[in-house]
């Protein structure tokens, strides 16, 4: 099989939805309305609340929601062959995570842009607020310690890559004071001199990667740590205009200019799928995923379908930013659209590698020695290593194969056959940057879930121009998702990012039915309890398995660091189960009260 039919109808089929489904959306069920002012006007206050252009937004927006999952997600998913990832990108992301991305957004809009708890404890009262917000705060710190680690390596002692991202930082800074400062209004020449400044930055990588500035930026991987956690720090600080939302808005030019160039390869060059629709690993006993393709492929490709992280950003930076309510429509229903297309293009390059070579990437050295028994030998890897000067067998976690796979079909485009080095660097690079990014708005949103907490105890916490409220919970959030960074591995952290992201988007699509029914749209409830139900079970499923098979052995090992990592893991699960468990209560005793309390003033 070829990809050139499957690239076209996907793109059609998400066109499809977004011209009819977001329509029915926006007019029936939430109803935009142009006329009403939104809080980006009515507290605009040039520091977290300020209206902003709608492909601005959109920009910052798909930045802060695309991070490691609709790039690594697919690529560790494809174990199982292209077929189950492919259909669950596609269903998940038209029914289930463009719907609570827009629900939320839309709600957090008219709730003066509230984060997921308090629109939870205005719904549901202080008890449920108190569970969702714990839960929020928990995988946010997960998340950001998940993402972070994934950024440290990929780009550890890599000089090209560090240059690149490091230098977005100062365009954006000269963007962000441009338009606003210099030439206010005068977006287009922003973008024209950030875009460009960005293309120079990448291209004169390669150059400091070979001079003697190469020890500069070659940063070990404790450096890289306190360097994104001075970031984190400093962009969740300074008000939005001026870092947060032109960095994310010039690295969504590259991030969506990239897929586009991938899509337009994928449609020249018509790679060929050599991975099998389905692998005898669905069954169980992979050696990337070791559990079933049942509930393990719905926990592993989390952004890209549906992710509960995505909901924070929805409650957090956006909805204080969007200027008029139609805007909602393109930038939460359709930025997650496009961050399916993304899982789908990855999903289709690494595909594109041969299965033995996708495996001798993937797996450590060890693993492959069995799988060399099941039938599944190198074909290409050593020409491929060869050529990108990189040794990538064993290079385990996803990044790699995928910086592999889009190389090779990058390098085919007619005009580029010389240059698969150069792609394989900048797709590395590219990985780096799409996943940074949402460390910064993380960060943000985290500090203002953690203000509204402190804010119980000092009501000047709440106050989101008080400096020094601002400073203290920015630095509490990234000594905490730098520790576990500092502490942990990709293996202690991903499988409790897995769980906790995905029982978040329980909550987040609960939370949008409830929403529903206060607006009077009991006969729209189905749109997000139905993917509700169903990420609920796959999600309950995989955390009992992972608890089971993973964490309660980890406990029982009897090497201290093992039973820590096994005992947080499992501590951290029930809690989050406990909190769900709280919120359903609560909710079910709201729906079956005579009077459904109004939180959200009506439409």
């Amino acid at each position: 099989m070829h990809a050139l039919p499957l690239i076209i109808g996907v793109l059609c089929l998400l066109a499809i939805a977004f011209r009819y489904y977001s329509a029915f959306l926006a007019a029936r069920v939430c109803v935009l309305n142009d006329l009403k002012e939104t809080p980006a006007h009515l507290l605009n206050d040039g520091q977290n609340y300020h209206p902003t252009h709608k492909w601005v937004l959109f920009g910052h927006h798909f930045a802060a929601i695309s991070g490691a999952g609709p790039l690594i997600g697919p690529v560790l998913a494809a174990q199982f062959g292209y077929l189950p990832g492919l259909l669950w990108l596609l269903v998940g992301v038209v029914l289930a995570g463009a719907v609570q991305d827009f629900v939320i957004l839309v709600a957090s809009m008219r709730y003066q842009g509230k984060s997921l708890a308090e629109i939870v404890k205005a719904e549901l009262g202080a008890k449920a607020g108190i569970a969702a917000g714990l839960a929020v705060l928990f995988v946010l710190i997960i998340a950001l310690a998940g993402l972070g680690l994934v950024v440290v390596n990929a780009l550890s002692e890599s000089a090209w890559g560090t240059f690149t991202i490091a230098m977005t930082i100062p365009i954006a800074f000269f963007m962000g004071l441009y338009a606003y400062k210099i030439r206010p209004g005068r977006l287009g020449e922003a973008t024209i001199i950030g875009v460009v400044a960005l293309l120079a930055a990448v291209g004169f990588g390669g150059e400091i990667a070979h001079s003697s500035w190469a020890s500069t930026f070659s940063l070990t991987k404790n450096q890289l740590t306190l360097a994104m956690m001075t970031y984190g720090f400093t962009a969740s600080v300074l008000p939005v205009w001026l870092l947060l939302c032109p960095r994310d808005y010039l690295s969504s030019f590259l991030k969506i200019g990239t897929i586009g160039l991938l899509v337009v390869g994928v449609m020249v060059v018509n790679p060929e799928i050599k991975l099998p629709a389905l692998t005898s690993f669905i069954h169980g006993g992979g050696p990337i995923v070791s559990g079933k393709v049942f509930p393990f492929v719905f926990i592993t490709i989390m952004c890209g379908a549906v992710s509960g992280f995505h909901a924070l950003v929805a409650s957090g930076t956006t909805p204080k930013m969007v200027s008029r309510e139609s805007d909602c429509r393109v930038i939460g229903y359709g930025a997650m659209l496009v961050e399916g297309l993304v899982g789908v293009v990855a999903l289709i390059a690494v595909s594109s590698l041969h299965p033995g070579d996708y495996f001798a990437i993937n797996v450590s050295a060890e693993k492959y020695e069995g799988l060399k028994l099941m039938g599944y030998h190198i074909e290409e890897l050593p020409v491929l290593e060869s050529e990108v000067q990189e040794k990538v067998q064993g290079r385990t976690g996803g990044a790699v194969s995928l910086a592999i796979g889009m190389a090779k079909i990058l390098s085919q485009i007619p005009g580029l056959t010389s240059f698969l080095s150069y792609w394989y660097h900048f797709c590395i690079m590219f990985e780096a940057l799409f996943i940074l990014t949402t460390i910064d708005t993380g960060t943000r949103i985290a500090r203002f879930v953690l203000q509204e907490f402190l804010g119980k105890l000092d009501k000047r916490f709440e106050r989101a121009d008080w400096i020094p409220g601002t400073v203290i919970t920015s630095l509490i959030t990234v000594c905490a998702w730098g520790y576990f960074i500092f502490t942990g591995n990709i293996g202690t952290i991903w499988p409790m990012f897995g769980i906790a992201n995905q029982l978040l988007a329980v909550i987040a699509l609960g939370t949008g039915t409830l929403v529903l029914r206060a607006w009077g749209k009991h006969q729209y409830q189905w749109i997000t309890l139905v993917p509700m139900v169903f990420v609920l079970v796959t999600t309950s499923s995989g955390a009992w398995e992972l608890s089971r098979d993973l964490f309660i052995p980890w406990i029982k090992s009897g090497e201290s660091r093992s039973i820590i990592r096994g005992a947080v893991d499992l501590t951290l699960t029930v809690l989050l189960f406990a909190c769900l468990g709280i919120l359903a209560f609560q909710s079910f005793l709201k729906i079956n009260s005579k009077h459904e309390r109004k939180a959200i003033r009506d439409i």
